[in-house]
């Protein structure tokens, strides 16, 4: 061997060696998401090569990691459908999953990535590791995106829940006598939630309900009417009045990101 040759020997062998070392030596990372947990390694943060872990090691790390993403999708399947028992757990675990899950997808598409240069890339499971893998992130990825969104519109619901007794407060002070006559259909406040069902609130205590599925709107009438208030009641009038109260003034739960940012600004310019 000659010099030349000796000396690349040697310095080929000593980087082997620091890139092993500096492999070995990168610290492992534990995730937990609701009752999910993977281990995973970020190679290229600490400037390791990950084709010198052992493959036995990178596989293992790589179909922990393809579970986790597998289960969360699997998981959060029904956070668009309210009906579903497992809608309420799918939302929480997006609340969980926003802000530190992406971190984990680009570490594991990094080494998804970088694992293809390896010389044991295309040995034993890692081409279905790999593939799988890329598409799992892309799915965790959108499922995370569309839920930024759900999450945004979820949390208006919620604040026009809890602020609309105050609104319908602020109406009847505004628009009813203090002492409203029964029968008289004066309509001071109407609400429609996201599922569809809207009420009419008239200043008699009556209540104009329709349904969510289209069914004719029926009238709902307070407790406590003597014989000769009931008398005074018309259905038709009421029903006629919620008829004719008009669409842009009544109060809509928001169902999109639009509705969402015109909740906030209502309630922003109320001083909420």
């Amino acid at each position: 061997m000659n010099f030349v040759s000796r000396k690349l020997w040697i310095v080929g062998g000593m980087s082997l060696a620091l890139g092993a070392c500096a492999a070995k030596n990168v610290a492992p990372v534990r995730y937990s998401l609701g009752l999910m947990r993977a281990e995973y390694h970020d190679y290229a943060g600490a400037r390791a090569n990950i084709c010198d872990v052992e493959p036995r090691a990178v596989s293992d790390e790589l179909g922990a990691v393809n579970k986790l993403l597998a289960d969360f999708l699997s998981s959060t399947e029904q956070v668009k459908n309210p009906r579903s028992v497992d809608h309420g757990r799918a939302v929480e675990l997006l609340k969980e999953a926003t802000g530190s899950l992406d971190k984990v997808l680009d570490v594991h598409q990094s080494n998804l990535r970088e694992v293809r240069k390896c010389g044991f890339a295309t040995s034993g499971a890692f081409p279905e590791l790999a593939k799988q893998g890329t598409e799992l992130v892309e799915q965790s990825r959108a499922r995370l995106t569309g839920s930024t969104q759900l999450l945004a519109v979820k949390e208006a619901q919620r604040k026009w829940l809890e602020e609309a007794p105050q609104r319908e407060q602020t109406a009847r002070q505004t628009w009813c006598a203090k002492n409203p006559e029964v029968g008289s259909t004066d309509l001071y406040y109407a609400r429609k939630y996201a599922d569809g069902h809207t009420e009419w609130l008239f200043c008699d205590g009556h209540i104009v309900r329709s349904t969510t599925n289209g069914g004719e709107p029926t009238l709902v009438s307070p407790e406590g009417l003597s014989a000769r208030e009931r008398r005074k009641v018309r259905p038709p009038r009421y029903l006629d009045a919620a008829q004719g109260y008009p669409a842009e003034e009544i109060d809509k739960q928001p169902t999109s990101v639009a509705g969402a940012a015109a909740t906030s600004d209502v309630s922003a310019a109320s001083g909420n």
